[in-house]
């Protein structure tokens, strides 16, 4: 016992960050079993916002990239939003990494190197908020040759997929009742789940149709809704929110495979297959569309220009593009509803109401001389008024 209290004090002398290793170079595969503590190792150039939003979300110890979080081709997100969180970033440490380190082994990280127990190996640049402050400077010069690949990648999408980009051919038929109906589309998106709850008011009044995209349906079945549809992976959505009863859409490959569409099959659940290269939230915007949506709300989607260039959605851009282009103004960003369905009479303009009618009703008795029994029911009256408003502000 002592001699283990020993190593374990020695252990925790040891400067830097130390996790138990998740090595992927699929970063969709690796994303799915990641957990508080981890370190986790992937290979992926210019690190978008979206994997650096689920790193956040699992609580990682830290990162270990074997290419540059930051090639210098444009302003990408997610190295910033890491190191923001306080996760530790070990930079551009080359793929040997991914062979030298093995799946669930005890990894720590110090000044960019990566030690596994006292063995060096790997070693690249430990990120701070300074030095991704000047790569993201340099960055900023590469978003006008990224608009031109962007604009030449768009004429060959819409060349392969203008069928159901411009006809709907190949979009499933759903059972929701979309058609003249508002519907509201939730993807897991930075803040999301604040913005739904600011929607509350707007979805008790509209009833919406309501479409949850990956997390975005777990999100929904969270907070006491029950999505009419559900377009994602199956595997990363909880069981039950995929037994809540909403029909599920599963993104698919062109050559027709779906990932996870086998665990909907072994609970017992119907599903169809979307077989498009969009990704979940284009392919829900489609479905709102061709079945006929008057309005569109869409939470937790990406909105400016550096979200829209990230590399993590580089190859769905031109359809993210052309599926908005479609869409036009019946796409509304759920910040605007929320704001603009704010209630525009305040509660003391009420309650200011409520006591002119009082005294006017309080005036007209004592002109007309009804009588004290009146008078009377004015004071009980008044007296619950009182105690109404004394609720209302306490």
């Amino acid at each position: 016992m002592k001699l283990t209290g020993l190593l374990a004090r020695s252990s925790q002398a040891r400067p830097g960050v130390t996790g138990i290793a998740r090595v992927d170079r699929r970063t969709g595969d690796l994303l799915r079993r990641i957990g508080p503590g981890d370190i986790v190792i992937l290979d992926q150039i210019d690190l978008d916002r979206a994997t650096a939003v689920a790193l956040l979300d699992a609580d990682v110890s830290g990162v270990v990239n074997a290419s540059p979080s930051i090639s210098g081709r444009f302003p990408n997100l997610g190295p910033e939003l890491l190191v923001g969180g306080g996760v530790m970033l070990v930079d551009g440490v080359g793929p040997g990494v991914l062979r030298a380190v093995r799946e669930g082994s005890k990894v720590r990280l110090h000044d960019g190197v990566v030690l596994v127990g006292d063995k060096e190996v790997g070693r690249g640049v430990q990120q701070t908020v300074e030095t991704i402050a000047d790569l993201m400077i340099e960055a900023k010069a590469g978003l006008a040759a990224q608009l031109e690949a962007f604009s030449a990648n768009t004429i060959e999408f819409l060349r392969r997929e203008r069928t159901l980009i411009l006809e709907g051919v190949g979009v499933p038929e759903l059972a929701a009742p979309i058609h003249h109906n508002q519907v509201l589309v939730v993807a897991p998106g930075r803040d999301h789940e604040e913005d739904l709850k600011r929607l509350k008011r707007y979805i008790a009044e509209h009833r919406p149709v309501l479409v949850g995209v990956d997390g975005g349906a777990d999100t929904l079945h969270q907070l006491g809704y029950r999505p009419n549809v559900i377009v994602g992976d199956p595997d990363r959505l909880s069981t039950d929110t995929l037994r809540s009863g909403a029909e599920v859409v599963v993104p698919a490959h062109m050559d027709g495979h779906a990932p996870g569409l086998e665990r909907v099959q072994d609970l017992g659940i119907g599903a169809v297959t979307f077989p498009a290269s969009g990704n979940s939230e284009d392919l829900a915007l489609l479905l709102a569309d061709t079945h006929g949506a008057d309005l569109v709300v869409t939470v937790g989607f990406q909105a400016t220009l550096h979200e829209f260039l990230d590399r993590g959605r580089s190859g769905s851009n031109p359809s993210t593009f052309l599926t908005r282009l479609k869409l036009g103004s019946k796409v509304v960003d759920g910040k605007a509803v929320a704001t603009l369905h704010r209630s525009r009479v305040s509660i003391g303009a009420v309650v200011l109401l409520v006591l002119a009618a009082l005294v006017a009703v309080a005036v007209g008795l004592a002109v007309s001389g009804v009588g004290a029994a009146y008078l009377h029911w004015f004071g009980d009256t008044w007296h619950a008024v009182t105690n109404w408003i004394g609720g209302l502000f306490s």
